[in-house]
């Protein structure tokens, strides 16, 4: 079963990626709020896929993008932020995350990134 970690400094955004995503067969092992929660719970359960936004308190998702893939570069990392602006988009992606999706966004883009990802 895929290990997930939600991260965005949004609980609203958190608790929808989460409801969004409950229908598949995955654990959900944590949300976080902030980057270094992230990296702390990253590096505890070691997730195969990782929901992350880019602007959030004390360390920003694209920092926490790169320590991420460093512990395990394996790891499918979505990029869900509000940040629209494609050169973000393009520099998480040229980093390594596997997917950019920007806020808002639907139940279905969300689901479509999502299960690219669990198929790959």
């Amino acid at each position: 079963m895929k290990k997930i970690l939600i991260v965005d400094d949004s609980s609203i955004i958190r608790k929808v990626i989460e409801k969004n995503l409950s229908e598949y067969e995955i654990e959900i092992v944590g949300g976080a709020g902030d980057g270094l929660t992230a990296l702390e719970m990253f590096s505890k359960y070691k997730p195969d896929i990782v929901t992350l936004d880019i602007t959030m308190p004390e360390m920003d998702g694209l920092t926490v993008l790169e320590k991420m893939l460093i512990i395990k570069p394996d790891t499918k990392i979505i990029v869900i932020t509000a940040l629209t602006d494609k050169s973000t988009g393009i520099r998480a992606i040229k980093m390594g995350a596997k997917s950019f999706v920007g806020k808002p966004f639907t139940a279905a883009l969300l689901k479509a990134t999502f299960e690219k990802q669990l198929s790959e």
